[in-house]
């Protein structure tokens, strides 16, 4: 397994990220698809072996039911030192005030909840789940440089959101002598490109590792269009994300599959691995072929054409998934 600098920092991590929001307890979350612990363990310690360092939960994902199932499986399978553990604050823990959002107090009570259902001490990346509106940016970044200079955070990551947006955050920072976002986590693959307009320009700028989510587009790009899964009928969310007209990209991806003799889930992540401005896009994963896919794509080449071929059938999209 490959690795990368995490933007401008010196943080190695592997090119494939392992997104744990597909473990969990199904009645905890509104996603009855997600593994349950015995079934999530086995592929967390393949990730491991394959050479995977690098994994992703959210303080929401199962009610934290993510966090915990990763955070034992990781101490029971690897070195604290040796992985890097990232998760995210923003969606809502709890009813009544103050049970959501960037502000200090839910920073301040969110990252401590984070850390006992992990079992760790830190976490090397503690991300922003969503621009919130509602709180000053000041007061966020404020309670995120605390995280960090508390020894609770190593780094801060951002979440989807305009790029003006971020830009005005990484400027707040640098003016207070605040920590720096290091990464975005954004939607980016073959059926969305919207990102490359505005967004991964200013991350190559600024020095902003990339780590896209839905990198296969909830499964679009590995299947045949009209094929349905037990997420793709329960996911609304994702039914907002992609339009008719993808179904292009998708028949394109497995033409070239077809060709190179490789599955169409590792077409579509080498594309996004050859994006100059991507450091590691994250993966989730319900079936052990689905990690298998991950791993492969890391040394699978596409040449100039292909890629072409892949991306000329693209269509512009409303902005989504903020």
């Amino acid at each position: 397994m490959d690795l990368v600098k995490l933007g401008s920092t010196g943080l190695d991590v592997s090119r494939i990220c392992l997104g744990c929001m597909s473990f969990g307890k199904p009645e905890k979350g509104p996603h009855p698809w997600v593994l349950d612990e015995d079934e999530a363990r086995p592929l967390i310690r393949r990730a491991l072996e394959a050479g995977i360092n690098f994994f992703d939960t959210a303080n929401v994902y199962s009610a934290g039911t993510s966090e915990e199932i990763t955070g034992r499986a990781l101490a029971d399978f690897a070195r604290r030192d040796e992985i890097v553990i990232a998760t995210k604050v923003h969606g809502r823990m709890h009813e009544g005030p103050n049970g959501q959002g960037l502000s200090r107090k839910a920073i301040l009570s969110e990252i401590d909840n984070s850390l006992r259902r992990l079992g760790v001490d830190y976490v090397d990346l503690y991300q922003i789940h969503r621009f919130d509106r509602r709180t000053p940016i000041e007061e966020t970044l404020q309670a995120l440089d605390d995280v960090v200079r508390a020894g609770k955070a190593r780094y801060i990551g951002a979440s989807s959101m305009y790029a003006w947006q971020f830009a005005k955050m990484l400027h707040a920072s640098d003016q207070n002598g605040w920590s720096r976002f290091v990464s975005m986590q954004n939607h980016y693959n073959l059926l969305y490109r919207e990102e490359e307009r505005e967004m991964l320009p200013l991350c190559a700028d600024s020095g902003i590792g990339v780590i896209p989510w839905s990198p296969l587009a909830r499964g679009r790009l590995t299947r045949a269009w009209d094929e349905e899964t037990e997420r793709s009928t329960t996911d609304e969310f994702g039914k907002t994300l992609y339009k008719e007209g993808d179904r292009q990209i998708v028949e394109a991806v497995a033409r070239l599959a077809e060709e190179r003799g490789v599955s169409r889930a590792e077409v579509a992540l080498a594309w996004l691995l050859a994006q100059p401005a991507v450091s590691s896009p994250i993966v989730g994963v319900t079936k052990a072929s689905h990690l298998e896919d991950a791993i492969s794509a890391v040394s699978l080449e596409l040449s100039i054409e292909e890629i072409s071929r892949l991306e000329e059938p693209y269509e512009p999209h409303a902005v989504a998934g903020h």
